[in-house]
């Protein structure tokens, strides 16, 4: 999800196609077109303008409406959700009926992790790090370092939900391990204070502190890796 203005123009997107495998849209206002993964324009007058990456949470609708139980949903605009069907129907063709590789024109090859096998990428210090959902499955809560940032990443398998936040709060760089079977409570090894999978301190000595969110990438792997090719995996047997 990105921020749809360019230096305080605000743009409009159409679907145009593909491009070594990955979505491209055109704006109406400039006729620039733009890749998926990076939220770059490739062609144009904008080319080489990046959008901003906005704050979201990709989610299971039953985790959203429990937190959110006042939530609006957005509705199509007549018409809209046919053109969007047939739309789909054509990038299909060359991006997700590729025979569990990489789609036709994809750029480069990475086969540290299969090209189908569905990521979180994450960028902070400096550093491009990607994590495998099978992965964050096993080990639910992962402390990491990103160049000079502690990291903390928290999956809730239940509800398919990946959370990451820098790992500190009051000023002091905290560890966290799951305090129950679904990682969504935690619990720091610092102060043993109790959190939720959201960042929230909930009891203990550091209640009421949040941590300061991160914005996590869901990609293939084919995608990442092509769009970040000095990109670093996790492994489930780092330290913690």
């Amino acid at each position: 999800m990105f921020r749809a203005a360019v230096k305080g123009r605000v743009l409009q997107f159409d679907t145009a196609g593909a491009d070594g495998g990955n979505e491209v849209f055109r704006d109406r206002q400039t006729g620039s077109r733009w890749l998926q993964s990076t939220a770059s324009a490739i062609s144009g007058p904008l080319k080489g303008t990046h959008l901003e990456l906005y704050p979201f949470q990709l989610t299971k609708w039953s985790e959203w409406r429990r937190k959110h139980p006042q939530t609006q949903v957005l509705q199509p605009l007549p018409g809209y959700a046919a053109r969007l069907g047939r739309m789909n129907q054509i990038l299909d063709q060359g991006i997700v009926n590729a025979g569990g590789g990489a789609p036709k024109g994809a750029f480069g090859h990475d086969d540290r992790l299969p090209p189908r096998a569905t990521i979180v990428g994450l960028e902070a210090g400096g550093v491009v790090k990607a994590y495998a959902v099978a992965a964050l499955n096993k080990t639910p809560v992962v402390n990491d370092q990103l160049g000079s940032v502690p990291v903390l990443l928290v999956h809730q398998p239940a509800s398919d939900t990946t959370t990451a936040f820098i790992a500190e709060a009051r000023g002091r760089h905290l560890h966290f391990q799951a305090a129950n079977p679904g990682a969504s409570r935690l619990r720091d090894r610092e102060t043993h204070s109790l959190w939720n999978a959201y960042g929230v301190c909930l009891s203990g000595r550091l209640r009421g502190a949040r941590l300061r969110s991160l914005i996590l990438e869901p990609e293939f792997w084919f995608a990442w890796s092509e769009f970040h090719p000095g990109t670093k995996l996790y492994k489930e047997d780092s330290p913690q």
